[in-house]
């Protein structure tokens, strides 16, 4: 199957397929006057890293969890190990966006009558103190 097709049929672009052979989660298909020709099971293995993506994986978890999968190696352990460590940051992710949540219904509710007073009334306020702990760390 040409790029294109298997692009197509994986509801992707082109460049996301080159990409996923870059970033070695998919194999380098044979090329065949040039062009890329791959195997039937690209298809499947292609559709698992959307699926995975989409559930908020990073390519870097996806390729671990790739990483020696052959036809007949049962993927349910190595499914509870990633799904386990997810599960951890996505629950971590939603305390976060709910103390986020509250201080921002919180903000709805502002009168001040000045951008310098609303600094200094944040400053004093516990919900500040707050919002310095759930700042969205950066990757």
């Amino acid at each position: 199957m040409k790029i294109g097709q298997l692009a197509r049929s994986a509801g992707l672009n082109a460049s996301a397929i080159r990409y996923y052979e870059k970033r070695g989660l998919l194999a380098a298909p044979q090329r065949t006057g040039g062009q890329r020709r791959y195997a039937s099971d690209a298809l499947s293995r292609v559709l698992l890293i959307r699926f995975a993506t989409d559930m908020g994986f990073t390519l870097s978890e996806i390729k671990l969890f790739l990483s020696g999968l052959r036809d007949n190696t049962p993927v349910g352990p190595r499914w509870k190990k990633l799904a386990t460590r997810k599960l951890i940051e996505v629950e971590q992710n939603i305390a976060r966006s709910l103390k986020l949540k509250s201080l921002l219904q919180g903000l709805l509710h502002c009168h001040c009558p000045s951008l310098q007073f609303c600094v200094n009334c944040l400053r004093l306020s516990p919900k500040l103190c707050r919002f310095d702990s759930i700042r969205l760390k950066r990757r």
